[in-house]
């Protein structure tokens, strides 16, 4: 139960940016006893791709915070990011599937299952950011940008970190967003309402001494 709450929320905050989970994964198995990396997934506590997911962090810090940018940025991690989750849920849910030398007795033991579970939970995560992102764009006429991104990246580190010092404490993120996501997707509607109800042309004034 707690491995797949840390992989839950360890693919729940790749879907939100891609590299902060690994890196958390990576460094805490480097230079901590809090992470114990499983057969197969020990590439991700390698220096060198330590210093890669780096890059590709500042990187992405920095794009996701341009507006217009930002969204052309999702369109890049609509496969990164549900890959990084796919690692993140195997790595963290102690999944020995890193490496595959055999096709067929990897698929007969279900050891693909907890990959396709954090691919499917990333990519429903980064495909409500992706929607949000451009509302908020034109609602705040691109100023709102750089404050959701920076909640977003904060809520990934967050969630990584709670995801394995602290699983429990995933069930309480996932239903905070899940109502922060119902609430967007309410208002949104009630300010498509609106709009379709009000008229885009005043109405014509009364004729002179019309009661």
């Amino acid at each position: 139960m707690l491995e797949a709450l840390t992989g839950t929320g360890l693919a729940t905050a790749a879907g939100l940016n891609a590299y902060i989970p690994l890196l958390v994964i990576g460094a805490l198995a480097r230079w901590t006893d809090l992470m114990n990396l499983p057969a197969g997934w020990e590439w991700l506590e390698n220096g060198w791709v330590l210093a890669v997911l780096a890059v590709l962090l500042a990187l992405e810090v920095v794009a996701d915070k341009i507006p217009g940018v930002d969204s052309v940025n999702d369109i890049v991690q609509t496969v990164v990011r549900p890959v990084a989750g796919g690692i993140a849920f195997g790595a963290g849910s102690s999944s020995q599937t890193a490496v595959v030398t055999d096709p067929q007795a990897f698929v007969e033991s279900g050891q693909w299952v907890p990959v396709v579970v954090g691919i499917v939970m990333a990519l429903v995560v980064h495909g409500a950011k992706a929607t949000v992102r451009p509302v908020v764009n034109a609602t705040t006429l691109g100023a709102g940008a750089p404050v959701a991104s920076t909640v977003e990246d904060a809520t990934s580190v967050g969630l990584s970190f709670a995801a394995i010092l602290a699983p429990l404490l995933v069930l309480v993120a996932l239903v905070g967003l899940v109502i922060v996501w119902f609430r967007f997707r309410a208002r949104r509607r009630r300010g498509a309402a609106a709009r379709e109800t009000s008229p885009d042309v005043a109405p014509p004034p009364p004729p002179a001494g019309a009661p």
